[in-house]
């Protein structure tokens, strides 16, 4: 990959970067934080950088090629006496065969000329089956690959033009994506480190101290208690083979690779945030040793969910994280909430009427897809448990899971991988990893329930 090629790789991550920062301010309905505005500010003026360095090269490339090109002396044939000489066509192709590959718009451009992911691919299977024909778009944007390249596809293959590539990435930050709503932090290495301070406001001992002392009297020292969390990305890959049949079919193409694709990862994500085991993957809700249990109702029926269970588990939510607490559930769960109430009663234990837990879709201006519960927006996704078991409901402020995120969704095709089979291996790779903020729940100055960002239900059975 020229370095111009290299220059263009980066806009693309700095434009993912960008749109990563907004992004989780407007999942949390809040402006910028100072740090995020300041982030944002220099990630727009290096990609402003970029776009200069890139003009500033494509012009002295230009140049090159203007004057390496021959200057030999053309004679125009003459026409025989009496005969006019024949126009050309305006349209005509050139002579020597190869597509006009001048791109008027910036669309374009980023799109390598090709009109949508089925006529890229029907060019790169053509140029398996007649490497004669091979179409000129190709050519001037392969990318250079060498064993072990993370920015190129196997040997001989050929990068994907970055607006699928954006596409994909878009489908894992979808609506429904939990990544989105996570403390989502960018990084250009392998391994990041975070200092964190875990003590409380209310402890005691360890960390920074106040006390009320006397006038003229010595002041108590005190000092910060910090530790690391060091985080080491981990690598989602889905290789997706395409056959001859598929290619020929250039719409259905566009729709196969970039929604089944998409559609895995943004599960395999959303999975790993709830399920995962923290080895070459991100840890888990459910894993995390700050995760906290409720137990269930005394004597309540097995898999069942009351509204007893639900107001249990926001009490062990802390106070600051109301605001930005969801409910995670599986889709079994969904009837049991939709019924979800309970009694109203005077001071003298006389019944009054019934309260719901449950607001629908829109109920008083609530926009959540889910309704919501207790206040709080409702997300079903199949990363949960079955109804009954633990993890069939979590109360979680996502703003408190850290996720690592490195560049954007990386796509490479080959024609070599099956070439004896005719089929072209279409290749997505997304570097991240995260993890709770928290290691350990936190212990409180009165009471003896520890609160948590991540709250579960006991099994039920």
């Amino acid at each position: 990959m020229d370095e111009i090629q290299k220059l263009k790789a980066r806009l693309t991550e700095l434009h993912e970067i960008s749109k990563g920062i907004q992004a989780k301010a407007d999942a949390e309905k809040r402006d910028l934080k100072p740090e995020e505005q300041t982030e944002l500010d220099n990630v727009m003026s290096e990609f402003d950088q970029v776009e200069e360095d890139i003009k500033r090269r494509e012009r002295i490339q230009a140049q090159e090629q203007r004057l390496s090109a021959p200057a030999g002396r053309v004679v125009p044939p003459q026409p025989l006496a009496g005969q006019q000489p024949a126009a050309q066509p305006q349209n005509a192709a050139p002579r020597d065969g190869l597509r006009n590959t001048r791109l008027s718009t910036v669309e374009d451009r980023q799109r390598w000329g090709f009109q949508n992911m089925g006529d890229f691919c029907t060019a790169v299977r053509t140029a398996v089956v007649n490497p004669s024909a091979m179409d000129q778009r190709l050519i001037q944007n392969a990318a250079l690959s060498t064993y072990g390249s993370e920015a190129s596809g196997a040997d001989g293959g050929f990068a994907v033009p970055p607006e699928w590539r954006s596409e994909i990435m878009r489908l894992v930050m979808g609506e429904d994506s939990i990544l989105a709503r996570t403390d989502r932090q960018s990084v250009s290495g392998n391994t990041i480190t975070f200092p964190v301070d875990e003590t409380t406001a209310w402890q005691s001992t360890g960390g920074i101290q106040t006390y009320w002392d006397s006038e003229a009297s010595t002041i108590s020292q005190s000092k910060p208690s910090l530790t690391d969390l060091t985080i080491k990305l981990s690598r989602l890959t889905s290789l997706v083979p395409v056959t001859e049949e598929l290619l020929e079919d250039a719409p259905a193409m566009s729709g196969y690779v970039t929604s089944k694709a998409g559609e895995k990862m943004a599960f395999k994500v959303n999975d790993a945030i709830i399920n995962g085991t923290g080895v070459g993957q991100p840890l888990g809700i459910m894993n995390a040793p700050c995760t906290v249990s409720v137990a269930k109702v005394t004597s309540q029926t097995a898999a069942t969910f009351h509204a007893d269970n639900a107001v249990a588990m926001m009490a062990r939510m802390p106070a600051q994280s109301f605001g930005n607490s969801v409910w995670l559930i599986n889709q079994d769960v969904v009837p049991q909430i939709l019924k979800l109430g309970f009694a109203v009663t005077t001071a003298a234990g006389t019944a009054a009427g019934a309260g719901a837990l449950y607001l629908p879709p829109n109920g008083l201006a609530n926009q959540s897809t889910y309704g919501s519960l207790l206040g709080r927006p409702i997300i079903v996704t199949e990363a949960c448990a079955t109804l009954g078991t633990v993890g069939d409901v979590i109360l979680a402020d996502l703003t408190k899971y850290l996720s690592v995120v490195k560049g954007s969704m990386k796509a490479d095709v080959s024609i070599h991988l099956w070439f004896d089979q005719n089929v072209s291996a279409f290749r997505f790779v997304m570097r991240m990893n995260g993890q709770p903020w928290l290691s350990a729940a936190i212990a409180r100055k009165n009471g003896s329930n520890t609160p948590s960002h991540f709250i579960t239900l006991a099994t039920r059975a």
